[in-house]
């Protein structure tokens, strides 16, 4: 590029460029590389002006890639990079601008190259091109030298031992960059590398003892997310010959360098994304989850998962068992700390959720934490703002959610957790609700949200096993909170009656059927009247005397018989017989839920008792039907008890006076009268769904 290159325009004609590129061999001794390394072009800062950059150096990369294997130019100029390293420390305790500079330049124009070749060739030719020998550049013989397993081994070196200063900063976000490079090989190979190059150099050989100072490093880098240098904090002088030196470290690598080398923003929303506050955090982070989720080589597990799984707290003083290796120490305050603070993005929930999956330390220390509303309510925030999320990042928050709710110790203590305003609940104020509630809230709407919405089985599956989970351990439950239990779940019940009328009779017009689903508000609430609510009783207990053992095989044959009557007609019929299994696996989950709190914590919960008693005509409802006797048992027992209680204490009366005779009943309602278990096989389990 050279002293004169500042904008992407010139490069194609730059004549550095022309000269690394083409037939004439340039010994890595030559003066040409301080003329090449002594430019001041800044780094792209955006997917638009990195593909500016590779289609204007589209020429120059293709010349390279014809002529190096007989020039031997990129290994000349990775010896060039690997010879400058050896001074890099001192150059940064002696303050050497220029220097660092240059040798900041040669890993820039390297990563670029690096780029460009894995997206053009096998790994052989990768390795072909990064092999160099000085007595007959392009000769490949069998006593040349791989310079790829080098230059891994130095940026390694680079990013755990260089000391991180203002003018260290970019080239220690371009080494972790260019590693993130090296690994993108997998982007380009439908089936998985289980023998690549990234195997073969960092799974063994002298990459691999630097395993765990590296994971700790690029832990730490996360944990204090380092902001860039102030831009034209660094300007270097001009040269008496006019070799035109300016140039502003920060200005290039740290305002976005890191989108160049996660491929474009390849996986991101292709919006114009904010400035990244710490590009170093930021890439450190991606370079760490790449490298937690490589395969095993055939002879050896990944010892970077090995160091992510085994790490331990600074205050742990007991030693490591022999059999662990890789293993190290890092404070969990800290972390504890950066990882709720920076649950915006996916990738730091994605780390979340791998520590919590596979660190059992990390997993034991975050649910003994007496704060857990600092990294719960993030996570809720993802949940609740469903629309704006990508999917992937919706499932890991859904999954942490799970993973913490298998914990009993984390069930009761949310509920003990008071908020105050929580000002991105807009669906209702909440000036003050217990953690436990918010989350059931927030859970409850992002199964209506997938319900109504994307409709994926996996989702509203979890979402459910996450309340199942909780549900024993319910603890004065917010009013709200209990109403929304209730209100989605009568909301599948009338459903299930609507389903199951236009399955059984479709050229059936029931107005009063659809007068009563017509007078459903959106949130799920019940705005019958008293004789619409009569009337729909008796017409579900008639719908349900049709079904019997042979439940699948009638509704198989009201399907067929449904698709036949309008097989002359262009427009597929509705699925009904689908719809009605998703509907009832909905209602058997959410009856189980509330017949879990009911059976645990029965005294716990008047709210929940309110609202059931509130609603309890659309439940007598289902006490005849073949699918939910066994589970609508207790909670008719809990309707029929406080029913009589209300009525002995006469008409008319307030919530707080229902409240009251609720709580007493609850002292003289027997325990041993609610059954402790549903049939066998029937409560719902979690369904752990890995992302992506």
């Amino acid at each position: 590029m050279g002293s004169n290159s500042s904008r992407i325009s010139d490069l194609p004609k730059n004549e550095y460029l022309k000269k690394l590129s083409g037939t004439e061999s340039v010994s890595e001794n030559d003066p040409f590389w301080n003329q090449l390394l002594s430019f001041s072009f800044p780094a792209p800062t955006s997917s638009t002006e990195l593909k500016l950059l590779e289609e204007a150096t589209i020429s120059v990369c293709k010349s390279l890639v014809e002529n190096n294997p007989r020039t031997g130019n990129l290994a000349a100029l990775i010896k060039v990079f690997l010879s400058r390293t050896k001074e890099l420390k001192l150059s940064a305790e002696c303050q050497n601008h220029i220097f660092i500079w240059q040798t900041h330049n040669a890993l820039f124009i390297i990563c670029c190259l690096l780029k460009i070749f894995i997206c053009e060739m096998s790994e052989e030719e990768l390795q072909l091109h990064f092999t160099y020998e000085e007595k007959s550049p392009g000769s490949y013989s069998s006593d040349s030298e791989d310079l790829l397993e080098e230059l891994l081994c130095c940026l390694m070196q680079l990013i755990t031992d260089i000391p991180l200063l203002d003018i260290t900063y970019e080239i220690s976000v371009e080494a972790i960059s260019t590693m993130v490079v090296f690994l993108s090989c997998q982007l380009f190979h439908k089936e998985v590398l289980r023998q690549s190059i990234s195997h073969k150099y960092l799974m063994r050989g002298p990459c691999l003892p630097y395993t765990s100072k590296l994971v700790k490093t690029l832990l730490y880098n996360f944990i204090r997310q380092e902001k860039p240098p102030p831009l034209g904090s660094h300007v270097f002088p001009q040269q008496s010959d006019g070799g035109g030196l300016l140039y502003g470290l920060a200005s290039g690598v740290a305002t976005g360098l890191w989108t160049v080398f996660t491929l474009g923003g390849v996986g991101s929303k292709a919006a114009a994304s904010p400035e990244l506050p710490s590009p170093l955090a930021n890439q450190s982070l991606l370079l760490l989850l790449v490298l937690a989720n490589l395969t095993d080589a055939p002879d050896a597990p990944n010892p970077y998962r090995q160091a992510i799984m085994s790490f331990k707290n600074t205050q742990d003083s007991s030693s490591f068992p022999s059999s662990i290796p890789h293993a190290f120490q890092i404070n969990f305050n800290s972390l504890y700390t950066a990882l709720c603070e920076q649950q915006t993005s996916d990738q730091a929930t994605l780390l979340l959720y791998t520590l919590l999956h596979q660190n059992s330390n990390v997993r034991t220390y975050m649910l003994a934490r007496t704060d857990m509303e600092n990294l719960v309510l993030p996570i809720l925030e993802i949940l609740y703002h469903v629309e704006e999320r990508n999917s992937h990042h919706v499932y890991m928050a859904l999954i942490i959610l799970l993973i913490l709710t298998e914990d009993d110790g984390f069930n009761r203590s949310i509920h003990e957790v008071i908020l105050k305003n929580i000002t991105w609940y807009s669906e209702r104020v909440l000036t003050e609700i217990s953690l436990g509630s918010l989350l059931i809230l927030v859970v409850i709407r992002t199964i209506q949200y997938n319900m109504t919405r994307t409709r994926d089985k996996y989702l509203h599956t979890n979402c459910l096993a996450a309340l199942a989970n909780m549900s024993a351990q319910f603890r004065s439950l917010h009013q709200y909170a209990a109403q929304r239990i209730i209100s989605y779940t009568c909301r599948h019940l009338r459903r299930y009656v609507y389903v199951l009328d236009k399955l059984y009779f479709p050229h059936s017009h029931c107005s009063t059927l659809q007068h009563c689903f017509s007078a459903l508000s959106d949130n799920g609430e019940e705005l019958l009247s008293l004789t619409c609510s009569h009337i729909l009783r008796s017409y579900a207990a008639s719908l349900f005397s049709l079904l019997s053992k042979k439940h699948n095989k009638v509704l198989e044959q009201a399907t067929q018989s449904l698709r036949g009557s309008v097989s002359s007609s262009d427009v597929p019929p509705p699925d009904y017989a689908q719809d009605l299994n998703v509907i009832e696996e909905v209602i058997r989950m959410m009856l189980e839920i509330i017949n879990s709190c009911l059976t645990n914590s029965l005294h716990h919960n008047p709210n929940l008792v309110y609202a059931l008693l509130y609603k309890r005509d659309l439940f007598e409802q289902f006490q005849t039907h073949p699918s939910f006797e066994d589970i609508m048992q207790n909670i008719d027992l809990v309707i029929t008890f406080f029913s009589s209680r209300l009525l002995q204490a006469g008409a008319e009366l307030s919530v707080e006076r229902v409240l009251e005779i609720i709580k007493q009943g609850v002292v003289a309602l027997p325990k041993d009268r609610l059954k402790g278990e549903v049939t066998a096989g029937t409560s719902p389990s979690p369904c752990l769904f890995t992302p992506g």
